[in-house]
């Protein structure tokens, strides 16, 4: 699949927004200490992905009923759906100034991930979690995401990398009054 900026101007998806808010203390401070222990960029990066995915529980699974969408409340919270986990590792890596950019697949509902830019190319990560059947794994190499998409079932990958959270995502996320909410609420198209 051929990946489609939003924008062709790079230095928007390093940006800082209400949701993606690596200057806040709570993402600088968790950067900080991730970027202690790496040696490079590449590193980093995996080490970001590896601390979302594993660290902050996927809200759904665990069936916990906060519903977080700011980044840094992810990061405080330790919880948050797909959206939310990708919205905390996009402002970890942009933190570290690594491009990255927001991306989605559509099933039966949207489902949020991001993409980092490395060596001139964008590449998919999944910071959902994993849990029995789901393998996700950070990867340059080709895509290691949680799911595949089914194109005879109707689902797609959405080709476009967005520098923003989606206004529907958002929308969403804040409208909710807990998880339960949430899931009946959730984008099932862009």
């Amino acid at each position: 699949m051929q990946l489609i900026q939003e924008t062709a101007d790079l230095s928007a998806y390093l940006a800082a927004d209400e949701v993606i808010d690596h200057g806040h203390p709570r993402v600088r401070e968790t950067a900080a200490r991730l970027a202690r222990d790496v040696a490079d960029s590449y590193e980093y990066a995996r080490a970001a992905f590896e601390f979302v995915r594993d660290t902050i529980s996927h809200s759904q699974d665990v069936g916990d009923p906060r519903v977080t969408w700011r980044a840094s409340d992810v990061l405080e919270q330790g919880t948050g759906i797909c959206y939310a986990k990708a919205h905390a590792l996009a402002a970890l890596l942009r933190a570290e100034d690594i491009p990255t950019a927001l991306c989605y697949q559509k099933f039966d509902v949207v489902h949020g991930l991001v993409a980092v830019r490395f060596h001139g190319a964008w590449h998919r990560q999944d910071p959902r979690g994993n849990k029995p059947g789901v393998d996700a794994r950070f990867s340059l190499d080709g895509e290691r995401l949680a799911f595949a998409t089914d194109p005879d079932a109707g689902e797609l990958d959405h080709p476009v990398l967005y520098a923003a959270a989606h206004p529907a995502v958002v929308s969403a996320l804040k409208a909710a009054t807990d998880r339960v909410h949430l899931m009946r609420t959730l984008p099932t198209a862009l």
